[in-house]
């Protein structure tokens, strides 16, 4: 096996995809995708439970941390992205990386493994807090569906059946589609942040008594707002799992992250307060549907209807982009022997992996019917060990043993910033609930029983 970089990055490479040709995702496109992953319907949903986590607006600490702490992680993703570009985000870092190592190889295997959880988790989330927005929009549909086992959640199988369709086409046209579907988020966020200021009652932000206590309660809704606003940020990557189909991606990958993360950051930050300048935090705490609450405070019921329309197109550009991205991780790892080889197989026209979105889909679909609470926590958690924590350590294994790869991007003040994600990763599953560390638990544990068995150790080489 070659010791070049280049070479093993394009091992994954898509047939059919550009590759280093100039077609494929540019920087507008690369940006979009994650702008649109990591908008999507986050915010809209979360802003309630975020309030509650630190019962009141000092929770906005928590979006701080938690863009200082993406902020670093995403300098982490940059830089392996630039130097080690390809399908699979990170496994195939992880695999580049551990690979050389004999109990490093299961490594690839666990962040598949968890990734199927995980990442379906953080899918079914977007759907399910839509239901919500839907059910507004549409009064009556609840009961409609009452008698049948499931309710409306079987709306929400059918949602992801039809973005599971809509993907089932060629890279190229994909990216013009992201920039359509994330016009129409921005368009959601400026109306929000627009009215928000204009309307604005600094009053209505006012703090609970003893909201500043530094104490145990204190450390403990601090984490638990933290992980929710770390879940409305994922996304910022969604780059790095196309890397095969990226334009430039030594330029591009980093620039999208970094700037994904920093426009993000500032619009997420504007819109809580526009929000809770308008709805006082104490009803908003309790709100089903916060944005429609805000808009019919403003503008009345028809307004906010319109506008929760708007809201659906955000949820579903967001659907498109993370499920386009994340199908790409199975396929990856089946084409080089470290997952089950049928992922492997794409469309013989339109050259996407079909199984893998096949996969997804039915994933997704089947936590749909679990609470949004428990997949919200369980998607961020599950994923922190291995795959937060593992690139983080692999960066650092780069930087100090293996000259053999080249790294056209470098982590500014390196490696402060990979160790306060590290910190802050561990703060985040520390301060969690007992269901989200167990389930993070079982899916390692259970994780390395599959692969014991499966044989798949012996197909991978380092």
């Amino acid at each position: 096996m070659s010791d070049d970089p280049r070479s093993e990055a394009r091992a994954t490479v898509l047939p059919g995809a550009p590759g280093e040709l100039n077609r494929g995702l540019g920087l507008l496109q690369a940006t979009g995708l994650n702008i649109a992953n990591m908008v999507g319907i986050g915010p809209f949903i979360t802003i309630p439970a975020f309030i509650a986590a630190m019962s009141g607006p000092q929770a906005m600490i928590a979006w701080v941390l938690a863009a200082v702490l993406v902020l670093c992680d995403g300098l982490v993703w940059s830089e392996l992205g630039a130097a080690l570009p390809g399908s699979g985000g990170t496994y195939h870092f992880l695999k580049r990386i551990y690979g050389r190592y004999r109990w490093g190889r299961i490594l690839p295997f666990l962040f598949i493994w968890q990734f199927m959880v995980s990442g379906a988790m953080e899918m079914a989330s977007g759907y399910i807090g839509a239901l919500s927005y839907l059910e507004y929009a549409m009064p009556g549909l609840v009961e409609r569906f009452g008698t049948i086992p499931g309710g409306t959640r079987w709306i929400l199988v059918l949602a992801v059946v039809l973005i599971t369709i809509l993907l089932c086409r060629r890279i190229e046209s994909i990216g013009w589609i992201a920039i359509l579907m994330t016009c129409g988020t921005l368009l959601t966020v400026a109306l929000v942040i627009l009215s928000g200021w204009w309307y604005m009652d600094w009053s209505k932000i006012d703090f609970p008594e003893n909201a500043f206590r530094l104490d145990s309660q204190f450390a403990s809704g601090l984490g638990a707002a933290m992980l929710i606003a770390i879940y409305d940020y994922l996304g910022y990557y969604n780059v790095c799992h196309l890397g095969d189909e990226v334009r430039e991606p030594s330029k591009t990958i980093p620039r999208a992250v970094m700037g994904s993360v920093i426009l993000i950051a500032l619009i997420y930050m504007t819109m809580n307060l526009c929000i809770i300048g308008v709805v006082p935090w104490r009803q908003a705490m309790e709100s089903k549907n916060i944005a429609a609450d805000f808009m019919e405070t403003l503008y009345g019921r028809p307004w906010a209807v319109a506008f929760t329309w708007l809201i659906l197109w955000t949820a579903a550009a967001c659907m498109f982009s993370i499920t386009l991205g994340y199908s790409r991780i199975p396929f990856a790892a089946a084409r080089q022997g470290d997952f089950y080889g049928v992922f492997g197989k794409l469309h013989p026209e339109g050259r996407y992996p079909w199984v893998s979105l096949l996969a997804l889909g039915v994933l997704t679909s089947l936590f749909c019917f679990l609470d949004l609470t428990t997949v919200i926590s369980a998607a961020v958690c599950v994923r922190i060990v291995v795959q937060f924590l593992g690139q983080i350590v692999a960066l650092h294994i780069v930087r100090t043993t293996r000259p053999d790869i080249h790294l056209p991007f470098r982590m500014w003040f390196y490696p402060i910033p990979s160790l306060i994600a590290a910190v802050g990763w561990v703060f985040v599953l520390a301060t969690a609930d007992r269901f989200a560390l167990l389930l993070s638990l079982g899916v390692v544990l259970s994780g390395l029983g599959v692969y014991s068995y499966s044989g798949l150790g012996t197909k991978s080489q380092p």
